[in-house]
């Protein structure tokens, strides 16, 4: 085994899960969690404390502020460094997350996409104040008609996005995802925690919501709120809970509604990414975030061999 992968839906008991297997096996974290890499975004992400972080190597955390830019190319690109380094320490990588397009990265590669352009954007946004983002989304149904399926007229970031492809490249996005490069470099086991009982995973995102809640949540997006060089429209500051603690404090959602809809987006985060583990390939499932039933599974495929292992006496 190269590197092992450990994901499942929001609040699975993930990170959990794979701390145990790095003591165990003598490993490492990269995080796969596209709000963890943000500084200042703690409470709300679920992030490893100081610690944990010192107990046990974690990468890919805290590595931006909530106003820079941070892709799934990106993500490729320091999870593949990071996992040699990881390797080369005579370690096992273990990556843990939910965002799905960084595992997604990781495993298929991503196409190799134009770089965004200011100026493209700038006449993109003007053409929607001018007709709105309908016309728009009507435009991508002639331009690239699988995307226009795909994306929906409100999803304004992936619009201006698919349009923008076009018109620098002269090639539509699906066209674009067609050329996907097709193989990921290192051996990747890959392990998802699949919930049987959906009720009790809606449970648990509850009681974790309420928990952040009672830590601090709404003073951590409060004092995110009052930086200058922060506002709603960046993409880490649109992730559940920080989107709808931000309207909260903006006045637009009073607390109730505020908590009504940070559940309600989280659950659909869950059901997605649920979605997402059906289609996938080549991967094992638990139901429950078990470490003797992970390494059983290991220790059948035979994926344990030369790996340093510290069970329990």
């Amino acid at each position: 085994m190269e590197v092992l992968v450990i994901t499942g839906p929001t609040a699975s008991g993930k990170s959990e899960l794979a701390l145990k297997l790095a003591h165990v096996l003598n490993g490492e974290i990269i995080s796969a969690d596209s709000a963890q890499v943000y500084r200042g975004m703690d409470i709300g992400t679920a992030k490893p404390s100081q610690a944990v972080r010192q107990r046990t190597p974690h990468h890919l955390v805290d590595i931006r502020e909530p106003n820079q830019p941070y892709s799934a190319a990106d993500f490729r690109t320091d999870a593949l460094r990071i996992i040699s380094e990881i390797k080369g320490r005579g370690r096992l990588p273990i990556v843990t997350g939910g965002t799905m397009l960084y595992l997604k990265a990781l495993k298929l590669g991503l196409a190799e996409l134009p770089a965004a352009s200011k100026a493209t954007r700038k006449e993109i946004e003007f053409q929607a104040e001018q007709y709105g983002w309908a016309s728009l989304h009507e435009e991508l149904k002639s331009i690239d008609p699988i995307s226009a399926k795909k994306i929906k007229p409100n999803d304004v970031q992936r619009l201006q996005r698919a349009i923008e492809v076009f018109r620098l490249s002269g090639m539509s996005l699906s066209d674009h995802l067609l050329k996907e490069q097709k193989s990921c470099p290192v051996k990747l086991t890959e392990i998802a925690i699949f919930p049987e009982d959906r009720s009790d995973l809606h449970k648990k995102i509850e009681d974790r919501f309420q928990k952040m809640l009672a830590a601090g949540f709404i003073d951590e997006v409060r004092r995110l709120k009052l930086r200058a060089d922060l506002n709603s429209s960046l993409p880490a500051l649109k992730a559940v809970g920080y989107r709808q603690i931000w309207s909260y404090l903006s006045g637009d959602l009073d607390k109730q509604t505020m908590i009504s809809k940070a559940l309600a987006s989280t659950r659909q985060l869950a059901k997605r990414q649920l979605t997402w583990l059906r289609s996938w390939n080549d991967m094992f499932f638990v139901n429950q975030p078990d470490e003797d039933k992970v390494i059983s599974i290991l220790d059948d495929n035979k994926v344990l061999d030369n790996i340093e292992t510290k069970f329990p006496s």
